[in-house]
Order: structure tokens, then sequence, then C-alpha cells
């Protein structure tokens, strides 16, 4: 269902401002996706706080506005983490950071023009040639920076993403068989990745850079390629392999591969996500196919509590001591195809107890929540109003944000109401008025997020 600006979802409204002084305008949207079932236990300031845990443990600043996310060994950084940087920072409206991580993604791409995959500190190249899946959530992060923040500052977003686009485009899929390649430098047909293949963002791509023919037929090569590795290796539930050959068997090119590729493990657990996304953006029927296994996967076990992290293809699990978000959060996500709430409340709950310090399952974590909390929506379809504008030119809103007093000023003079409500959508003020202009005393209020209800429109007050 889409967003709706009214009381109804002001629970869903989370626009929260940090005080953190090395964060500057951090806000959150929590969306209403078109198709799915969100959470509906999703605390005030969850997503707010665990956004600032992660960026203070592994965002670093280099130099000149750069900004790097430490990976396992802390000094160094891979291109999938500025990517999921760039995807937290994006949706978490952290431009700043967002910026210096695109700033040193490019500071360290090769000849094809993808950043090379790992780097020590802020300086040296020390894994030559790029991942695939870092370039798709660049891209389609530069898509949500070009609707989010427009793209008339010193960073293109528009022309940066649809130069990324063609690059993946040109590189990163193979040639005549719509394979999404693992790498610029290898890989197709004979070795793909099951976790890299994101069939939301494809379609995303195809509308943005007008070449809807081609990324569909990647979309729907995915799905081809999925599907064929749970038949072939007679896979449990939705458990695909985390390295394959595009007709599904096992890849004999990965032998470093845990398990040689052959297990559903930390590769593999992050497909869940990327078919949840192409669901609740899209509502594709071959994502719903692949989620409700999932869904029947995670009930089989008896819970989300019951997921560990990794299984073989047969369903059997490879360790039972620990648990770890990066399985459970994927299945949380892929939950949301469910009509059963209490099911998708009990995901979200699973996940947010599985707090971790380690980069992957921390920054997957994030990932997910977002995901969950309505903070990964469609970039093309949602619209939603910056901090200083309103949806209509007939009356004007200012200063917001604001300190003691706000100022309501209109073009037409006739009766009208004007209602404040708290984030929880408590009603705080009313005013009847039939004037040009009225003043509005905050001054009593504290410091966060309220809801100005106009002319049966509502928008969001910062209280400084």
């Amino acid at each position: 269902m889409k967003k709706c600006y009214t009381l109804t979802y002001f629970t869903y409204f989370l626009f929260l401002i940090t005080v953190n002084a090395q964060i500057s305008a951090v806000s959150f949207e929590n969306l209403d996706y078109e198709y799915g079932t969100q959470p509906t236990n999703i605390q005030t300031n969850d997503i707010y706080d665990l956004y600032v845990s992660w960026r203070n443990t592994f965002a670093e600043p280099c130099t000149n506005g750069r900004y790097r996310i430490k990976f396992d060994t802390p000094s160094q950084s891979v291109s999938e983490g500025i990517a999921y940087g760039m995807l937290l920072s994006v949706y978490a409206n952290d431009k700043e950071l967002f910026d210096g991580l695109w700033l040193y993604y490019q500071d360290f791409v090769n000849a094809n023009g993808v950043m090379n995959w790992k780097i020590d500190g802020c300086t040296t190249v020390i894994g030559n040639n790029g991942a695939t899946d870092a370039e798709l959530d660049a891209a389609y992060a530069l898509i949500v920076a070009d609707k989010r923040w427009q793209s008339t500052g010193t960073i293109n977003y528009e022309s940066d993403a649809l130069s990324l686009i063609n690059i993946i485009k040109t590189h990163e899929v193979e040639n005549g068989t719509n394979v999404l390649k693992p790498g610029d430098a290898w890989g197709g047909s004979n070795t793909t990745n099951p976790s890299y293949l994101t069939p939301g963002y494809f379609r995303i791509f195809g509308i943005y850079a007008n070449d809807t023919s081609f990324w569909n037929a990647v979309a729907n090569k995915s799905y081809a390629i999925i599907n064929a590795n749970l038949s072939q290796n007679n896979a449990s539930y939705n458990l695909v392999s985390d390295w394959s050959k595009a007709d599904g068997s096992y890849s004999n090119e990965v032998s470093w591969a845990y398990d040689q590729g052959r297990s559903y493990y930390y590769d593999a657990a992050r497909t869940p996500w990327r078919m949840a996304t192409d669901y609740v953006w899209f509502g594709d029927a071959q994502a719903a196919t692949y989620n409700q296994l999932c869904i029947d996967f995670v009930n089989a076990q008896g819970g989300f509590n019951e997921i560990y992290p990794g299984y073989s293809q047969a369903g059997v699990a490879i360790n039972t001591t620990y648990k770890d978000p990066t399985f459970t959060g994927a299945y949380s996500s892929a939950a949301m195809t469910s009509t059963n709430q209490t099911f998708v409340n009990n995901g979200y709950t699973e996940l947010k107890n599985q707090a971790t310090t380690a980069y992957f399952g921390a920054t997957l974590r994030a990932i997910y929540m977002f995901a969950l909390s309505g903070n990964m929506y469609n970039a093309l379809e949602e619209n939603t109003l910056s901090i200083n504008e309103t949806s209509q030119t007939e009356f004007k809103i200012f200063p917001n944000p604001v300190l003691d007093y706000l100022n309501v000023s209109f073009k037409t003079s006739k009766k009208r109401t004007i209602v404040l409500y708290s984030i929880n959508g408590q009603q705080l003020l009313l005013k009847r008025m039939n004037s040009l202009e009225t003043k509005l005393d905050l001054s009593e209020l504290n410091s966060g997020i309220y809801f100005i209800r106009i002319d049966g429109e509502n928008y969001k007050i910062i209280k400084s």
C-alpha cells in the first residue's frame, strides 16, 4: 500500500534529526511499501539508534571529504562495504557520509570504471578489479541520491548513476546471455553468484536509463538461474548455493570458497533480501514464490529464533552454536511477503535482538532493518517532502526547522483549521482562522519532530 500522509500513519513517520555533531541531518521516511506486510512493532528510535551506532562504529574519514567503511580487518575497506554504506547513508539523509563514500569509491576505480575490491586504509589497492554486488548497490544508491537531493551540486548523481549502470551492462553482464557476472574481470555462465542477483534494481535501472528491455531480461534471467539452482541440486526450500553456473549446477571455478560454493552460506544468505526488494517494490510473482519458500523454511525450523548461520542445500545446519543477523535478517525481509502480521513482527524482533559488532553482520542487520521499516523504498515511486517544502504553493510554512515561532501564510483568505500533532499523533494545538497569516508559538515544545495539518494535508515540522 502506498504511503498516505494522514494521521493513520503517523507512527511510521520517524523523521529524526541527530544532535550528534558528526551527523548533520539524519532523517528517516518509514514509508509503506506498495506491496507486502511490514512490522508494526518498530519502536520510535530503533532505526535512528541503529544507524548512529553503525556509523560511529564503521565509518571513518580519510582526507578531502572522503569516507571509508571499516572491514573485518579494520585497516582495510572493500567495495561491497562502501556500497552498503552508500545505501544506508542515502536512505538516512546523511549526505556528508554518502558523498564521502562515493568519492572514495571513485578514487580507486580500475580501467573499466569499477572500484578495485579491496583497499588498505585510504591509499593503497590490495585487491584488484570489481565485485558486481558493490556496483549494483552503488548505482542504485546514486539513483536514490539523485531523487532525494537532486543533481545540481558538486556531484552529479544522475550522470554518475547512468555512467555506472552502463559500466555494469558493458563489463558485468555476460554479452548475449543476460547472466550477471560476479565481477568485471571474470565469471558469467560458468560462474555467477545468486546473492548478487537483484531483480528489483534491474527493473529500476531499465526505467532510469531508458533501457527496460535489456534490464528486464537480466531480471528474468536472475530468476531462471535461482530456480535452476534449486531444481538442479534438489535443494530444500529456498537454499540456493553461494556460487553456481547459470544452468544451476555447481561452478568448478570457486575452489577457494567454503564448500566450493555449494552451500547456503555467507554469500547466499543475502538472496532473500534481494528478492524481498523486488516484491515490496514491484509485487513480482517470481519474487513472491521465492519468498514463500523462505517463509516455509522458517516455519519448518520452528521460527526465526531457530535460524542458524549456514545450511547445506539439503537443509542441514552447518553451525548451531551461534546466531547471525546475516541470515536471520534476510529471512525477516522475505517475511514481508507473508500476510501474517505476527510472523512478520517476530522476524523483526529476532533481528533487532541479534546485535553484533562484526562488519558483515552489523552492516547487513542495518540494511535489513532499513528495509523492514520502510527505509529502502523504490526511489522512482516515492515522492516525499523535504523539510523545507510543501506539496502545493497555496501557503508557506517557515522557518523549518523552527526555534520558537512558526509562521504560516496563505495566498487567499478563507476559513481554515490548523492542527499540530506530536509524532505519535497526539493533538497539541488547534487554531481556527480566516486571515492570510498566523504565528504559532512552539517555544514550550521539546525539540523533535511534529506534524501540522492544513487543508487536509500533513507536513513535518522540525523543532530545534
